[in-house]
């Protein structure tokens, strides 16, 4: 996902005042020649436009709203649901929060407070869209954006989606629009204007049966996946050895 090399230079130029490039992306940690390949090229990368901004202490929502294709980026925040935040919690942690509540009756004691793995996690980007996908959110999102249904679930299957499909994904589900970035790790869930331990609260609040029947669900997903990571594996090697 990129934006316009001449609204980016426009926008640097108001921000950083007569900051030379270089000075500007050391600050921001890219090379000076990934910068210099863009600009001549016509098109900055949005993860270009997020290192700069954070490097000037600028809100990265904010700075992408500039930019036509995220302008309502900022006006469109809202907080997450439960269930987006429940889908930011890795499946790991959802089975350790069920053990600690079943020890937890099962000695009379308070249960366990978990220390929650860091977004993303391994398959973020699904659990999420599945957390606001009342039908068909892959199709619709697929024929927005005019991008093949095949290439969609690629992405989706390596745990990526651009910054323009997750938050096309956002407004036809109306949820927060910055939400979606936090499950690619573009944004952290704090520029995504979520509150401290929202996710930790959200778990909490989720029934014992409620826990259980999405972490069934969750392992059944790995499981699919495993199984087909095992039979290219199995494919991979069968190939090799009669090649041998």
């Amino acid at each position: 996902m990129t934006v316009p090399a001449k609204l980016f230079q426009q926008w640097l130029g108001a921000v950083a005042g007569n900051t030379s490039q270089a000075a500007v992306c050391r600050a921001a940690g890219i090379k000076r020649s990934t910068l210099a390949q863009q600009l001549v090229r016509g098109r900055v990368s949005v993860a270009t436009v997020a290192a700069v901004s954070r490097s000037l202490d600028l809100p990265v929502v904010g700075t992408l709203t500039v930019f036509p294709k995220f302008s309502d980026l900022s006006s469109g925040m809202k907080p997450p649901t439960n269930a987006e935040l429940i889908s930011q919690i890795s499946y790991a942690d959802l089975l350790q929060e069920i053990l600690n509540r079943n020890v937890a009756v099962e000695t009379a004691a308070a249960a366990e407070t978990i220390r929650l793995s860091p977004v993303p996690h391994r398959f973020s980007v699904r659990d999420w869209l599945d957390a606001i996908d009342a039908s068909d959110l892959r199709q619709q999102v697929a024929r927005r954006v005019a991008i093949a249904p095949q290439n969609l679930s690629a992405q989706i299957s390596a745990n990526r989606l651009t910054a323009e499909l997750a938050v096309e994904s956002a407004r036809i589900a109306g949820v927060g629009l910055a939400n979606g970035l936090v499950s690619t790790g573009f944004l952290s869930p704090e520029e995504a204007g979520w509150e401290p331990d929202s996710r930790s609260a959200a778990l909490k609040s989720t029934s014992n049966s409620a826990l259980v029947l999405l972490a069934a669900q969750r392992l059944d997903a790995l499981g699919k996946v495993l199984r087909r990571n095992e039979d290219d594996t199995a494919a991979a090697q069968s190939i090799w050895e009669n090649l041998g």
